[in-house]
């Protein structure tokens, strides 16, 4: 095969989407580019142990197969444009360069608060840089810590500061549990819990009306007037899509990439979205296309979408399946850990106790219907491993829509 594959995105998602159009027979050149400075790592511990200084940079990055040796990394690089009908994309330097199938691995960035008051003491956690400058606000004698937004990033970051010895830990949420969305009442009942005998304070049912200091933050100022005092401040507020560089295609960029089921966007076979920035309908629940933001979500949809490119690029499109991964998520906090295979915020409104207690370890399943569309496990290392005889289970079931 002669011709280029530009990856646009030098994530894990690039990386596998990269390592996957080799899988897949795709003997062209491969581009891939990234706006960072390092080659491809992993996030997931930015929040835990490189925040609680546990982990250097060495044992996140991710060891490329022998495969992709010749694959062109373009890092420090950023794409800016693109004019997929010309096959073309655009660099922030002006460069243009021509592809014959393009992956889409742009990823999430994190969403910022649009509230007054000073920004130096705001913090954010996505990138190595992040958690670095983080971990020296931390480390501070006395520091007080107020995280905003109770999801799987804002708990992992407030456990992670009281065990980094941080005493004033308030974390801010309007829902009235911490994790309620993804979790539903009865596990994020019990989540909380934990959080509170562990020390981190909650404001909930609250959200920011603005921050106070002159030079940097000072305080948090809420919506019933309260104010709480704090030297640094972390949004976990959400993401958003990457993917302005993609303005003008015709594409559907409301949420993410909107594609089809073989992962191809706008109905163009030679351009494919993989990891979090891609918004498909899973067939293992139902015709819904939804953005999945999972640690898995990168590898297995650079699998998917690789073979579906390549076969395009091949002119060879027979027996191409749809995507229909089984999502799995874990998050560690504290001494815990949340351990999930699954769709559980598909079936919160019907949660039931397959194992143990939700005052300590304890299984819970999560039901559309009568059908099982998720199981979550919070406890200790042998909770989590019963998971696995669900996982099989759910990986049995026949996809729903046809």
């Amino acid at each position: 095969m002669t011709g280029r594959v530009v990856v646009a995105g030098a994530s894990l998602g690039g990386l596998r989407a990269a390592e996957q159009v080799r899988a897949a027979g795709w003997t062209g050149a491969v581009t891939v580019i990234g706006d960072e400075p390092h080659m491809p790592y992993n996030r997931p511990p930015l929040s835990k142990e490189v925040l609680a200084g546990r982990a250097p940079f060495e044992s996140l990055a991710f060891t490329p197969k022998a495969s992709t040796a010749d694959v062109e990394w373009r890092l420090g690089a950023r794409v800016t444009a693109a004019r997929l009908a010309e096959r073309v994309v655009v660099l922030d330097g002006g460069e243009e360069l021509a592809f014959d199938g393009l992956v889409v691995a742009t990823g999430m960035r994190p969403r910022r608060l649009r509230c007054t008051g000073p920004l130096d003491g705001r913090h954010t956690v996505r990138t190595l840089a992040d958690a670095e400058g983080l971990r020296a606000a931390l480390t501070r004698p006395g520091v007080r810590l107020v995280v905003v937004g109770g999801g799987f990033i804002g708990c992992e970051v407030a456990a992670t500061a009281i065990g980094l010895g941080v005493e004033d830990v308030t974390v801010v949420d309007p829902l009235p549990l911490p994790m309620v969305g993804p979790l539903g009442e009865l596990l994020a009942g019990a989540l909380f819990e934990r959080h509170r005998e562990r020390g981190v304070r909650f404001a909930l049912g609250r959200t920011v009306l603005h921050f106070t200091g002159t030079d940097r933050v000072r305080g948090v100022v809420l919506d019933d007037g309260t104010e709480l005092p704090a030297d640094v401040v972390v949004e976990s507020v959400g993401s958003v899509a990457n993917t302005e560089w993609l303005d003008g295609n015709g594409l559907d960029l409301s949420d993410g990439v909107l594609t089809n089921e073989l992962l191809r966007a706008g109905g163009l076979p030679y351009v494919v979205a993989v990891g979090d920035v891609a918004r498909f309908p899973n067939a293992r629940y139902d015709s819904v296309p939804r953005r999945v933001e999972h640690w898995s979500m990168p590898t297995d949809s650079a699998k998917h979408a690789a073979k579906s490119l390549v076969a395009h690029l091949a002119g060879t499109e027979v027996q191409l399946t749809r995507f229909a991964p089984l999502p799995t998520f874990w998050s560690d906090q504290h001494e815990f850990r949340l351990q999930s295979f699954g769709a559980p915020v598909l079936g919160t409104d019907d949660v039931r106790v397959l194992d143990g207690d939700p005052s300590g370890d304890v299984l819970v399943g999560y039901h559309r219907g009568d059908r099982l569309v998720g199981v979550v496990a919070l406890g200790g290392p042998s909770t989590a491993a019963k998971t696995a005889r669900y996982r099989a289970e759910l990986l049995r079931q026949p996809a729903l829509t046809a």
